[in-house]
């Protein structure tokens, strides 16, 4: 077996089983890494010099493929009502076949670190069929100083061949993709799939189920920090604006998706962005889009003009998800530690299609643990195949359910205590429709949600007056300079107020709908802040 690069010689590719691979070229940089993709036609270099890759059948995620092992150790502590299992002697089967199918290959491998505070970073150790895959995980999560390399042993291993074909019934799994995860061995295994973000979101859902018991709240969110070290944290699902607000020029950004909350206060997980470009503009975004056009980036199932080699960010002809990869430090004000203090505002982001949700809300903690275990925003057609003409609302548990390998109501009890032991300020924010619901209202104008943002994390929005939202009991601003009054009070924008009541109604009735498989788990407090059940009841 031919290793080459910088490595830790007693700890080489032996050491997790592979035997007869062709070579291993270990923690190779960007400039090697683009040159083994092009040579073996992995990806092709735009104008501009970013790589594109296409990842094939699949352009996202596949949460039905992904499968964890349940054993003495997970048991008991998995959330397996949203969770799929499979057991240890079916992982060692699949184990068996990923070192046989590793045979002969050329793989790469990188020494990474998950997690910017050290007390509590997980080392990982990536194995990757792929070159591209391999220049892509080393961008996003954080990478070790060239020292440390020498000595480096990894807490986590993953191995991501795509040619690899998993048996179902042999491996107990749904077909012949498998993201397999075992907690115990602290081992991932990816085949089947092209898609680089299942790597990403496998250690994050690993360092989601370690944080807890080190009594660090994992979060699938943005941060930044302002310039008196007020730091703020964006929730939010895909649409929601979460990386777009978070990318304040005004403000240094922590991490576009991924962060812990602990005794330090806020950490970033990742070393890099993932940023949907499906729309992208210079105009709109250009600290995104001038990141994604240059040497470094690596861009995902984007069309690329075949003459001028130029990124066609408006085709969506391959997938809506397309993607770009790039080091947080391509971001002109990002934070070199990843790391800022205590939070002082937690945003809650949602896109309400319904037109119903005020632009923006302040919650005490009670409402922002029941907000965060509904995880909500709404889907409208366009964003997803099959969807009709109407709304439909969309909740995922802690704005992450597919990475919660605990249950939910863990992570809610946290974010709770955190929330009331800093005394942090909560918003929901409404980045959705107003004057009516999708197809018939307009979004919400960028202009208000940046102005009641700002107002909120530079504390004057606190000094204003409240008044009680009739449906879903949270506080809502009556006035703020600058702001239209109208757009404060949803109902106000809306010319048929009783199409308006229906709609707040209705909505109100799928929030308490969504949380009844929380109710047993949460205390008379959480269940006191839930929207009023006799609007819907009426």
């Amino acid at each position: 077996m031919k290793e080459t690069g910088v490595r830790n010689s007693a700890f080489g590719a032996d050491k997790f089983g592979f035997r007869n691979l062709a070579e291993v070229y270990w923690n190779l940089g960007t400039a090697p890494l683009y040159e083994h993709a092009l040579r073996n036609n992995e990806a092709e270099l735009t104008a501009d010099g970013a790589l594109c890759a296409e990842t094939g059948v699949f352009t996202g995620r596949s949460p039905k493929d992904k499968f964890t092992v349940r054993d003495a150790n997970t048991d008991g502590t998995m959330w397996w009502a949203g969770n799929q299992s499979i057991t240890p002697e079916q992982f060692q089967a699949l184990h068996e076949d990923f070192i046989a199918h590793a045979e002969g290959m050329t793989l790469f491998a990188q020494d990474l670190h998950g997690g910017a505070d050290p007390k509590f970073h997980i080392k990982v150790r990536v194995y990757t069929e792929l070159a591209w895959h391999s220049l892509f995980i080393r961008t996003l999560l954080r990478r070790p100083e060239a020292a440390e390399l020498a000595d480096f042993t990894p807490e986590l291993t993953i191995v991501d061949l795509p040619s690899f074909r998993a048996d179902p019934k042999r491996h107990g799994v749904r077909s012949e993709n498998v993201v397999a995860i075992d907690f115990t061995r602290k081992i991932v295994l990816i085949g089947g799939s092209r898609y680089a973000g299942e790597m990403k979101k496998s250690v994050f859902t690993t360092l989601n189920y370690y944080l807890p018991a080190q009594g660090v709240m994992p979060m699938h969110c943005s941060a930044n920090v302002g310039s008196e070290g007020d730091s703020a944290i964006f929730f939010g699902l895909s649409g929601t604006g979460k990386t777009t607000l978070s990318a304040d020029p005004a403000r240094t950004l922590i991490g576009d998706d991924e962060h812990g909350w602990g005794e330090s206060g806020i950490f970033n997980f990742e070393g890099g962005c993932y940023a949907k470009t499906i729309k992208l503009s210079q105009e709109a975004e250009p600290a995104i889009y001038d990141a994604s056009m240059r040497f470094g980036a690596v861009l995902e199932n984007v069309v690329i003009d075949p003459l001028t080699r130029k990124p066609d960010f408006d085709d969506g002809s391959k997938t809506e998800n397309t993607r770009s990869a790039y080091p947080l430090d391509f971001i002109p004000n990002a934070s070199k530690t990843g790391r800022a203090g205590q939070p002082r505002n937690l945003v809650m982001l949602a896109a309400d299609a319904f037109g119903v949700l005020p632009p923006i809300a302040k919650l005490n903690p009670a409402q922002a643990m029941y907000h965060f275990l509904s995880g909500y925003t709404a889907k409208v057609a366009g964003t997803e195949r099959g969807l009709g003409s109407e709304p439909q609302p969309e909740f995922s548990a802690c704005f992450g359910a597919p990475f919660l390998p605990r249950d939910p109501t863990e992570y809610g009890q946290m974010l709770r205590e955190l929330i009331a032991r800093h005394n942090v300020d909560c918003w929901l924010v409404n980045t959705g429709w107003t004057g009516g619901k999708y197809g018939v209202g307009s979004r919400m104008p960028i202009k208000v949600t940046r102005a009641l943002l700002s107002a909120a994390l530079d504390g004057s929005l606190r000094s204003v007056k409240f008044r009680t939202d009739p449906y879903f009991g949270f506080a809502v601003p009556t006035s703020l300079p600058g702001v239209p009054s109208d757009i404060l009070d949803p109902v106000n924008t809306w010319a048929d107020k009783a199409e308006f009541d229906k709609t707040a109604r209705a909505l109100v009735g799928m929030f308490q709908k969504n949380f009844a498989k929380f109710e047993s788990h949460v205390d008379a407090e959480v269940l006191a802040a839930a929207p009023e059940a006799k609007l819907a009841a009426e």
